[in-house]
């Protein structure tokens, strides 16, 4: 008996700072990601699926850690991750390490980290805590000041270049600004004034960058080359059908026609094992995250806590609409991974991170001092 009330008590106290909703939605999301990257290795070695499991324990931990800090010492260390995150991205822009014609890394020998994922949390964390410090009265100047903490280190990470990344950047410090207030007329007048740069944009953006929104229009202009990735996965989603033909036996998947199957793409391989009814049943997983996320914004105590959970809440719709998009031949391909079910550490670890948050936000009740 005493055994058993000392394990109770370990689980309630580790339990304490858990948010039971977000939490058992998170675990569900793992336990198919886990039956997904399986399938997409082939269904032929647990290698994929124990490194996915890997991630997730060590990302669990990580979410763990976080929601036991109180959201008074996260406003503290908002400039410190910031100006850390920043010093980074410069860093690998003077001696990063290239892969792929890419320059994102860097090598510190015993590791290589991607500095651009600590900018998807310190981008929030920073743009909250200045909002919660002007609350008392905001202007013109205020909301430019942040636009410039918003796209300094976004276009450092356009700059490697990593259009998805830094989509997902943009947009996590962007709807803290929105949900601060900002009117619809600047928004209105910011789209049109888009729209008609567009034609400037296009000669500076990358030739890949070009190819990929030309393959989004015509995927079938180079069907073996640019647009395989689009007809595969379209391919796979639609012959999926209403039910699916079942774990391990999406012909598309394990005769390896679709790429990147296990990472990117891996809802083309859940939706042709498990059709419409289960890519609608994760989609409804997704929206009880998002809708769980914005209880916790609505409920927060504070300003930074209001403005923190909304944006973060809001950045996993990001990830999912652009993810989905993409593999469904809407969007183009920018290398946004499907939140909680692609493949791959460092996007896991960020978006645990990121609910760890919530988590805090959520069971933390006190004021954040000011």
């Amino acid at each position: 008996m005493r055994i058993t009330a000392v394990v109770e008590r370990i689980f309630d106290i580790a339990a304490r700072r858990l948010d039971g909703p977000l939490m058992v939605v998170i675990v569900v999301l793992a336990a198919i990601s886990l039956a997904a990257v399986y399938s997409a290795s082939g269904g032929d070695s647990f290698d994929r699926a124990l490194g996915q499991l890997r991630n997730f324990a060590v990302a669990f931990i990580a979410m763990w850690i976080v929601a036991n800090v109180p959201p008074q010492t996260l406003m503290r260390i908002a400039i410190p991750v910031y100006i850390v995150g920043l010093l980074l991205l410069v860093s690998v822009a003077l001696f990063g390490e290239i892969r792929n014609g890419a320059r994102r890394w860097l090598n510190f020998g015993f590791v290589t980290i991607q500095p651009s994922e600590i900018m998807k949390l310190g981008m929030p964390l920073i743009l909250a805590w200045y909002f919660h410090k002007k609350e008392e009265g905001l202007n013109w100047r205020d909301y430019t000041l942040a636009g410039l903490i918003l796209m300094l280190p976004t276009g450092l990470v356009m700059r490697q270049p990593d259009l998805g990344t830094s989509i997902l950047v943009f947009s996590a410090g962007f709807f803290v600004i929105f949900l601060a207030g900002l009117s619809w007329r600047i928004l209105i007048s910011a789209g049109v004034a888009g729209v008609v740069a567009l034609p400037f944009l296009w000669p500076l953006l990358h030739d890949y960058q070009r190819e990929r929104v030309l393959t989004l229009l015509d995927p079938m202009k180079d069907p073996l080359g640019a647009g395989y990735h689009i007809i595969q996965s379209t391919i796979a989603i639609g012959s999926g059908g209403v039910l699916g033909k079942g774990w391990l036996n999406g012909s598309q998947a394990q005769l390896d026609f679709i790429p990147e199957r296990s990472t990117d793409f891996i809802l083309a391989v859940f939706g042709e094992e498990f059709g419409l009814v289960g890519t609608l049943l994760l989609l409804c997983l997704y929206l009880i995250v998002i809708g769980r996320g914005f209880m916790i914004a609505m409920n927060a105590s504070t300003t930074f806590s209001r403005l923190l959970a909304g944006a973060l809440t809001m950045s996993f719709f990001t990830y999912a609409f652009v993810n989905i998009g993409m593999v469904s031949g809407i969007l183009p391909v920018v290398g946004v991974p499907l939140p909680l079910m692609s493949y791959g550490g460092t996007a896991i670890l960020s978006l645990c991170l990121g609910f760890g948050i919530l988590m805090s936000i959520s069971t933390h009740k006190q004021l954040v001092s000011s």
